[in-house]
């Protein structure tokens, strides 16, 4: 990617944790990546199009967090909350090590304009995800008793949620806040993890 297009694009986030998804103008975004907003608008038609743009570059480094790890489906098997949380940790340490992203994230999959935007949008460098949520349906059949849409949103949207209440300062970056999370987010999965 273009190094002004990305300079924009993490401006725009950084305008948007500050001003809001709604209050943001171009001319913020303009300012915080030292151009003017016509230059800006030689990269993007539309505040609408930077915004989308910006929420699947991020998704895409999310998504990259998992390419990056090892699965293992012994672990799985010997312990599968164990696996889990080797899944989830970096996932959750992702969201902390980048405020402006995960409050730009979570806005904008708040917006009234996400699930439009969701519907039409190719999520395919998920893959390596789905790949392991696969193995875990084939571990655990009992997995498919849930509705998956509702899992997998309570697991991913949950912990950018709680990993931007973390950098908003509402709740602590420390182990206990990590261990807590993940045990809310686990809690009610754990009775689908039997063989």
């Amino acid at each position: 990617m273009d190094d002004t297009r990305t300079k924009i694009i993490f401006a725009a986030m950084k305008a948007v944790r500050q001003y809001g998804l709604e209050g943001v103008r171009i001319q913020n975004i303009s300012e915080l990546a030292g151009l003017s907003s016509g230059a800006l608008y030689r990269y993007f038609d539309s505040k609408e199009q930077l915004m989308m743009e910006c929420f699947t570059y991020v998704d895409k480094q999310a998504a990259a967090v998992f390419e990056r790890l090892s699965f293992d489906p012994l672990m799985m098997l010997a312990e599968p909350i164990g696996a889990v949380k080797t899944l989830w940790v970096p996932y959750f340490r992702f969201w902390l090590a980048r405020p402006d992203e995960t409050v730009f994230y979570h806005r904008f999959r708040d917006s009234a304009f996400f699930p439009t935007y969701d519907r039409n949008r190719d999520a395919s460098y998920f893959e390596t995800f789905a790949d392991m949520v696969r193995a875990f349906h084939k571990a655990f059949p009992s997995l498919k008793q849930i509705n998956q849409d509702l899992l997998w949103l309570h697991v991913l949207t949950s912990t950018v949620m709680y990993a931007k209440y973390v950098v908003e300062g509402v709740l602590p970056d420390n182990q206990e806040t990590e261990e807590t999370v993940f045990q809310f987010l686990t809690v009610g999965l754990s009775g689908y993890l039997r063989l």
